[in-house]
């Protein structure tokens, strides 16, 4: 992390400054300067290279400082956008068009294209922005910063230009550490356990980049099965025999995870999924439904602020209401306690079990909240992608990852291939495509 506000303010002043304590980050941003006013395209390489290595040589602290140089001498001119705006007004035609978006677009993409020529400059660039984003919340000034980036990486990382590749056991030892590494859903905890879920019932797919070619950007993990799965445990057991090939008529993603911090926002998981159901149903006929396993990350949260808040006796059903107030009675206090409390307290939380079950329910489906959409980040992942929210699973996951986020619960979604558009097409609209089963919760 980048520090306190305080001294994140700090940083910033002196920075407008330029003291000779940023020596360096003043050189880089002076060979910034120099790259853009390159014409030819081999030297524009060779400094693009040299630029990227004097980033190279930031602190954290530099960093900063370049960032908030980024912000406040690589953006537009005020008043030529305001020039060449209203000339614009004036005479819509095509040259005042291309004038006026050439005065509107910063400088710093510009600068961001020209050091990607530089051998490694994607991954330079993809790095910069992981730092970009972990001094956001600290700085709001640098979210224009962050939207160039943003836009870039947007169209560098476009699916048309993603390679997606099986992974399995004879994929390369290093490859397969990275998988380990970044499993951010369900832990590989060792070898045996990554061996296992590479077996002939389970898969594993991932996106490569070609200016990342031995790095996978994100990847899913899929377990072929007989029937909808309710909890994780029975997919992940390390000890677990294979399915046969011969039972497999469904296919439930369990996991997915990406692999680079620095392309968050950027959307490749949904593609993903669906190319991925698409591989399957080619190689086994007899698939022919798609779901998944997904955890409930901010489901706790939410019933803890419902619970201080009354329940917001304003924007919810008297159903949902009543089992706030039952939860309240049975283990309110619990849920700001520990892991330890809330599973040595396993009987309280069976005698609400069905006033949990209502008050997930409620809280996928976007009970309180202004636009009637959840605000559960998997949720939206899925319902975005076209999903509907199939069913609940009170057992689902109850490591204490699983208590912590959401107690226990977990919720499978089903990709329906035929629905799929129709149904992405509704949520954006503010819809929430759900079973009959998930709405009865709620009455």
């Amino acid at each position: 992390m980048f520090g306190s506000i305080k001294g994140i303010r700090a940083i910033r002043d002196t920075a407008r400054r330029f003291g000779s304590e940023y020596a360096k980050p003043r050189k880089l941003v002076k060979a910034c300067k120099q790259l853009l006013s390159e014409r030819g395209e081999a030297s524009g390489v060779s400094h693009a290279q040299e630029t990227l290595a004097l980033y190279a040589e930031l602190s954290r602290e530099d960093q900063l400082v370049f960032f908030l140089a980024l912000k406040n001498e690589f953006s537009p001119d005020p008043q030529q956008v305001l020039a060449t705006a209203t000339a614009y007004a004036t005479s819509p035609d095509s040259a005042h068009l291309a004038a006026l978006t050439r005065a509107a677009e910063p400088a710093r993409q510009e600068l961001l294209r020209r050091l990607n020529r530089a051998p490694g400059g994607t991954r330079t660039i993809v790095s910069m922005r992981e730092r970009l984003l972990d001094a956001l919340p600290r700085d709001r000034e640098l979210q224009q910063v962050d939207d160039d980036f943003h836009h870039l990486l947007q169209s560098w990382f476009n699916p048309g230009f993603l390679r997606i590749a099986r992974v399995d056991w004879n994929t390369p030892a290093t490859l397969l550490e990275q998988l380990i590494r970044h499993e951010a859903v369900d832990e590989i905890r060792g070898w045996n356990d990554l061996r296992r879920r590479l077996q002939g019932d389970r898969r594993c797919f991932a996106f490569f980049h070609p200016a990342l070619p031995d790095e996978p950007l994100i990847f899913v993990e899929v377990a072929l099965l007989n029937e909808m799965p309710a909890a994780i445990e029975p997919l992940i057991t390390v000890d677990s025999e294979p399915n046969p090939a011969a039972d497999f008529n469904l296919a439930a993603f369990y996991s997915i995870s990406n692999c680079q911090p620095g392309l968050r926002g950027i959307s490749m998981g949904n593609f993903l999924i669906k190319q991925v159901a698409g591989l399957l149903a080619a190689e086994f006929p007899r698939v022919k439904r798609f779901c998944t396993l997904s955890p409930i990350p901010g489901f706790r949260d939410w019933l803890r602020r419902m619970l201080a808040e009354a329940g917001r006796a304003d924007t919810v059903s008297q159903t949902v209401r009543q089992s706030l107030d039952g939860v309240q009675r049975a283990i309110g206090p619990l849920l700001e306690k520990g892991v330890n409390e809330l599973r040595a307290a396993d009987r309280l939380r069976e005698k609400c079990a069905k006033d949990l079950e209502c008050l997930c329910a409620a809280y996928l489906l976007g009970v309180g909240e202004p636009d009637g959409v959840t605000r559960d980040p998997v949720a939206r992942f899925h319902l975005n992608n076209g999903a509907r929210m199939d069913r609940l699973n009170p057992a689902g996951d109850l490591s204490d990852k699983g208590l912590k986020q959401s107690l226990g619960f977990m919720v499978n979604y089903v990709y329906d291939l035929k629905t799929i558009e129709r149904n992405h097409e509704k949520f954006v609209s503010g819809t929430t495509e759900a079973s009959k089963q998930v709405r009865a919760l709620v009455g």
